[in-house]
């Protein structure tokens, strides 16, 4: 079965160089709907942004496929006499890879082009020559003379701002760039949805393909939409760490690598039982995957799912990634494909009323 076709990896481009911050992800809810239109029933989109695709609708046994929208970004926090812009973080923004890179700061009036400024190593001297960036030093430059010509831009306090890194195919083989964490999980559920119309499968429950918005801060999207839908089973799809590069504890982080497959993860949250289907599943269709655990959460959406509505049945099938948090995210393609035909194939092994109880 061909899974992602020439299409669907314009569909992928466009959507993983569209900015989407937490709690600015509207533009690329819109882009992800246009989409996806065609191989769903109805659409709707909640009061924070999150947005959610019917098959099925109106059964009363509920299923629910879900990745997170959102992208990390930089709030501006501060505007200096001389025009320079410090930040604070709108999710888990890493500071030591922030020196040098270029910027987009979105205004009412469109982006303002801006640098993430670091003093030449040449006066780095004396207590100063090991400085290293912390979120108290790092500064942004736009070019301005004062900070008047910076609020003429229409830049202030508040203003987003995101790495302006496209996306790129790495050796034919990685998809790099800046947030695939977790738009990826946005296009594995809209190509789930495209292969269950183009196979014209008939699924005995209502489906819900859901792109949930602010999980860089907390879950927020899912806890939302969880408590809106109140399904009974949740299969959530985010990213884990390829741990086989340089300076990473296996030992602490596991032992998952790129282009081994879908990792499952076994957690607290993640249903036992639903996770066996899962396994199963990836047996019967010779679909290669991997394991790791969580000691308490699992960081996810899964979790906000899971412990939703008085319970919900959830698993969390994740996509290895490399150097997450950074600009250069690396995704291998099998992985990709490889994530979509499990939650596609599992989905199909879900019964209508589908008991998930141990006893």
């Amino acid at each position: 079965m061909a899974i992602i076709n020439k299409a669907s990896e314009q569909f992928l481009k466009k959507y993983l160089n569209n900015a989407s911050p937490t709690g600015f992800e509207v533009e690329g809810q819109k882009l992800w709907l246009d989409y996806i239109k065609p191989y769903i029933d109805e659409w709707h989109i909640d009061n924070y942004g999150t947005a959610y695709a019917v098959i099925n609708p109106g059964k009363e046994f509920k299923v629910v496929i879900e990745g997170h929208a959102d992208e990390i970004s930089w709030f501006v926090n501060y505007i200096t006499d001389d025009g320079f812009i410090n930040v604070i973080r709108n999710g888990g923004s890493d500071h030591s890879i922030a020196p040098s890179k270029r910027v987009n700061i979105h205004t009412e009036n469109g982006f303002v082009k801006g640098v993430f400024g670091w003093p030449a190593i040449h006066t780095r001297k004396g207590k100063n020559a090991n400085m290293a960036p912390t979120i108290e030093n790092i500064f942004i430059d736009v070019g301005a003379k004062d900070k008047e010509e910076v609020l003429k831009m229409g830049i202030h306090v508040g203003c987003v701002i995101t790495y302006e890194d496209e996306m790129t195919v790495l050796n034919d083989r990685y998809y790099v760039g800046r947030a695939l964490d977790n738009r990826m999980g946005g296009f594995c559920i809209a190509e789930v949805a495209r292969l269950l119309h183009k196979n014209k499968k008939k699924l005995p429950y209502t489906l819900y393909i859901v792109n949930a918005v602010q999980e860089e801060i907390g879950l927020r999207g899912a806890q939302m939409i969880a408590d809106t839908i109140k399904p009974n089973v949740a299969i959530v799809t985010d990213v884990c760490h390829d741990t086989s590069t340089p300076l990473v504890n296996v030992k602490i982080q596991g032992d998952t690598k790129a282009g081994l497959g879908p990792v499952l993860t076994i957690a607290p949250a993640v249903h036992n039982i639903l996770l066996q289907l899962i396994r199963d599943t990836a047996d019967k269709k010779k679909i290669p995957y991997q394991l790791s655990a969580s000691s308490r959460s699992t960081g996810t959406d899964t979790d906000a799912f899971a412990y939703s509505n008085g319970g919900v049945p959830s698993v969390l099938i994740s996509l290895p990634l490399r150097y997450m948090h950074t600009t250069v995210e690396m995704a291998h393609k099998n992985d990709v494909t490889n994530v979509i035909k499990l939650m596609y194939e599992s989905l199909l092994n879900i019964k209508k009323n589908h008991n998930f109880k141990y006893l």
